[in-house]
């Protein structure tokens, strides 16, 4: 079962000494790195060793993996290039990883750093484990890579700190996950289940789809579910904010002047708007302050 290895690269405005300092500082890198909660040095027997080191990742519910690694950093004089090579390895049986090795790569350029990284491993638990890092934990891990060096990126260029980001990634989350549930419980329990609590009286009302009143609440029910499962995939896309900001207030206008009176029932069109409405405002407003996987080359350039 082949797969990719893992490879993301950053464009950093920053000098190569700083750059370094951030990910080779173990208190340094544990801040903005997402795949690592805490990475402890171990000491050297000689300046020229091998730098051993130990890593601990949280995984939930209490559970966490423990590992080692060891790394051994070059500088290239003529270049100017700087490499740091890496083995790493987990003994512990809920460790997906057996063994990996990869490297990051420091290219000074005339607007800052090229930084990247190459790496691969060997999983254990047999073909099981080979098809849940192929389907899940492979592209986790790749993206919380290049999550991690926007966010460092950030922290360098912007002097935003990883915990800021990650906050606001998870307040991110949050919005888009309160979206999704508005327009998937009006879309399936009013309209789908239950639509003669209201939903197609108001639809009568208002005069359209005479004649196909039912079919009209069915097809709107489908729509809102359609659209509440775009917060949950593209919840990063400003365009699909706009809209949720817009179809809440249209669809108020539009309740308003078929049925006045159910603004005055609890929870009525205005309160539960509202609320959505504000959280694509906030979405809005935090979007250029969360760190993107996307903002990261994930293949390198072609020979």
């Amino acid at each position: 079962m082949k797969t990719d290895p893992i490879y993301v690269e950053s464009q950093i405005q920053t000098s190569l000494e700083q750059l370094w300092e951030y990910t080779q500082n173990p208190q340094l890198h544990q801040e903005w790195d997402l795949r690592f909660n805490t990475i402890e040095y171990l000491p050297k027997e000689t300046a020229d060793a091998p730098q051993h080191f130990l890593y601990q990742t949280q995984i939930g519910f209490g559970l966490k993996i423990s590992g080692q690694g060891k790394s051994t950093g070059t500088h290239s004089k003529e270049t100017g290039e700087s490499t740091s090579a890496l083995k790493f390895w987990s003994d512990e049986k809920i460790s997906l990883i057996k063994v990996g090795s990869g490297y990051w790569k420091y290219i000074p350029t005339d607007h800052g750093v090229t930084f990247l990284t190459w790496y691969d491993y060997q999983t254990r638990h047999g073909i099981v484990g080979k098809l849940i890092d192929k389907l899940f934990f492979r592209p986790l891990i790749g993206w919380a890579t290049a999550w991690s060096f926007d966010a460092l990126k950030k922290w360098l260029e912007q002097g935003q700190h990883p915990r800021i980001s990650k906050i606001l990634g998870l307040l991110l989350i949050i919005a888009n996950l309160l979206i999704a549930f508005t327009w998937l419980y009006h879309g399936i329990v009013p309209k789908l289940l239950h639509m003669e609590t209201g939903e197609l009286d108001m639809l009568t009302a208002s005069g359209m789809f005479t004649g196909y009143e039912v079919e009209g609440v069915y097809a709107a029910g489908i729509a809102e579910i359609i659209f509440g499962l775009g917060f949950l995939l593209f919840g990063r896309w400003r365009l699909l904010h706009y809209l949720n900001i817009t179809a809440l207030l249209g669809l108020g206008v539009i309740a308003f002047f078929a049925q006045p009176a159910i603004y005055l029932a609890p929870f009525n069109p205005a309160t539960t708007s509202a609320g959505a409405v504000g959280l694509s405002i906030i979405v809005l407003k935090i979007l250029p302050l969360v760190p993107s996987a996307n903002n990261c080359k994930r293949k390198p350039d072609q020979p």
